[in-house]
């Protein structure tokens, strides 16, 4: 900014007009009617930095101490600082007012007191729901004209106001001279609970809110409460489904410009590793990323030593030692460790699912989701193995499955050989070792790894199954125990042992299956030393010892250790004999059964 134009300008050296410029000395009557009635009809002063126009020299001097910042009218009761004598008179009323206990201008619903009548009719506006100003772009309504235009400018990108530090631009002032405070270090407020400060009073009165506790604001929908009312405008958009804020791009849309703005940072490669090329909508989120290439993790568990990128996530994980879960969800009550595993669950119960499936009617939170749910039942798997021709739905899926054939696992458990395609299975696969298993069901108790598997295991006691076989119309709970099932029709049967030529339907099977040759019972019981070839045969073992029998039978009182036995025991009751003799037509409950059958024919 050129200060030394600005003071030429307010002292007369430098008044612009259309045509020409003034001359200093004419000063007569004849000259100042002729430029009084020029000026009546055009703007002729010009504002050499930001172009504005004004018909008076006065106008552009009182303009110009917007740039110069110069606000020599003081109060001096509260000491803010104004640019026209004028509008300190007009801030004055407000003490003289309080001083004398005249406050006449209130407002009958809130109570709230106001200096001038004009700001207590934009006021009641609030209450009456008056919004005449309407956005022609997304018909957003507001109360006056200047925040109309102020929210315009979030359309045409408009951002006048720029800091000379850092270069980030903001649609008004009263923003750019709020951040401006940032590099100043003028924070001149601050909370006497946790010594945070601030540049503006609202700012500090809005945090302290976070240590009394006051949320005044409550959703009608969920009854979830927020500090302020601008929060719980954005909150109930999520009930709404109101994404007015769409990116260019991708056409992906969110709630807020400030989401947008984020997110715009994604297409722009601001934020671009160098390592991988990945993007970031932000610079901490790049920075965080970083961390994974450099291998720099500075904290650690103090409980199993397990080190961590970042504070936050030490923190996360800490509270699986403790046991600790403070966050709760305000539909079903359920508890988590993490802000980003809570907003997950959320969206279950608060996201709409508009998109519905006309094969199956499951409804879904988002088209794209829908679109890939329909090749299901389509069939269609555009992404091509080039090895085994096997194909799939999604580009993610295949590059997964490729892994097999290029052999490429690069996480390695640090307890024992085994290797892994993704981090994730090799995080899964760890708990095995420190026998975490954090996911419990509230039936029998059983402790799973994963929320997946719990959430498979709760079906078998909902008796949800709703994967069903076209040949023998057996139901399952899970898509892949039915994958698994049809393999018994097919005779698919794809995994051989390299010792007897035993054939298996999973790789898992077969893994079991030769620990018989090689003597491998590596899981032994602790009452009577009998030995195993898996911990889960161990477990089940075990609860011979212990006498637990969780699953019971609703037609007899019999009860069972595990619910294969449960569902096995099922069938006597129901009749169901799926498996039948080739020579006499007689069916069996059990495969095993058959089995025993058969030695009477041969």
């Amino acid at each position: 900014m050129n200060i030394g134009i600005i003071i030429n300008i307010m002292e007369g050296d430098n008044l612009i007009s259309d045509s020409a410029h003034i001359a200093d000395g004419e000063t007569n009557a004849m000259s100042d009617h002729t430029q009084k009635s020029a000026t009546d009809c055009k703007k002729v002063h010009k504002c050499d930095i930001c172009l504005k126009l004004f018909k008076l020299k006065s106008q552009l001097k009182v303009h110009y101490r917007i740039h110069m910042d110069e606000r020599n009218f003081k109060c001096d009761v509260c000491l803010k600082s104004f640019l026209q004598k004028s509008h300190l008179k007009v801030h004055s009323r407000i003490h003289n007012k309080i001083h004398t206990g005249e406050i006449k201008l209130k407002c009958d619903v809130c109570s709230k007191t106001f200096s001038l009548k004009s700001s207590l009719k934009r006021h009641v506006k609030i209450h009456t729901g008056e919004r005449n100003f309407k956005c022609d772009v997304c018909s957003k309504t507001f109360i006056s004209q200047s925040n109309l235009t102020i929210h315009e400018n979030i359309h045409t990108g408009e951002r006048n106001y720029k800091c000379d530090v850092c270069t980030k631009t903001f649609i008004t002032k009263s923003h750019l001279k709020t951040h401006a405070k940032i590099h100043t270090g003028e924070t001149k407020m601050k909370c006497d609970v946790c010594s945070k400060t601030f540049s503006t009073k609202s700012s500090l009165k809005t945090h302290v809110k976070i240590h009394t506790g006051e949320r005044n604001f409550k959703c009608d929908v969920c009854s979830k409460t927020f500090i302020t009312q601008s929060n719980l405008k954005i909150h109930f958009k999520i009930h709404t489904g109101e994404r007015n804020y769409k990116c260019d791009v991708c056409s992906k849309s969110f709630i807020t410009e400030t989401h947008l703005r984020i997110h715009a940072n994604i297409h722009t490669g601001e934020f671009r590793c160098n390592v991988c090329s990945k993007t970031f909508s932000t610079k901490s989120h790049l920075k965080k990323h970083v961390k994974i290439h450099t291998g720099e993790r500075n904290f650690k568990c103090d409980i199993c030593s397990k080190t961590f990128i970042t504070q936050s996530d030490l923190k996360i994980h800490v509270n699986i030692h403790t046991g600790e879960r403070k966050l709760k969800c305000y539909v079903c009550s359920k508890t988590f460790i993490s802000h980003s595993n809570l907003k997950s669950h959320v969206q279950i119960h608060t996201l709409e699912r508009n998109f519905k499936c006309d094969v199956c009617s499951k409804t879904f939170i988002t088209n794209s989701y829908l679109k890939m749910h329909v090749k299901i039942h389509t069939g269609e798997r555009n992404f091509k193995c080039d090895v085994c021709s096997k194909t799939f739905i999604t580009k993610s899926d295949l590059k997964r499955h490729f892994k097999i054939h290029t052999g490429e696992r690069i996480f390695k458990c640090d307890v024992c050989p085994k290797t892994f395609i993704t981090k994730s299975n090799l995080k899964i696969h760890v708990k095995n070792h420190t026998g975490e298993r954090n996911f419990k069901c509230d039936v029998c108790f059983k402790t799973l790894i994963t929320q997946f598997n719990l959430d498979r295991h709760v079906k078998i006691h909902m008796g949800e199954k709703n994967f069903k076989c076209d040949v023998c119309s057996n139901a399952f709970a899970t898509k892949s125990s039915l994958k698994m099932h049809v393999k018994i029709h097919t005779g698919e049967r794809n995994f051989k042992c390299d010792v007897c030529s035993k054939t298996f339907i999973t790789k898992s099977h077969l893994k079991r299956h030769v620990k018989i040759h090689t003597g491998e019972r590596n899981f032994k019981c602790d009452v009577c030393s009998r030995t195993y070839v898996t911990n889960s045969d161990l477990k089940t073992h075990v609860k011979v010892h212990t006498g637990e029998r969780n699953f019971k039978c609703d037609i007899c009182p019999k009860r069972f250790i595990t619910q294969s036995e449960l569902n096995r025991h099922i069938k006597y009751h129901s009749g169901e004999r799926n498996f039948k003799c080739a020579v006499c037509s007689k069916a069996f409950v059990t495969k095993s059964d058959l089995k025993l059958h058969l030695k009477i024919h041969t």
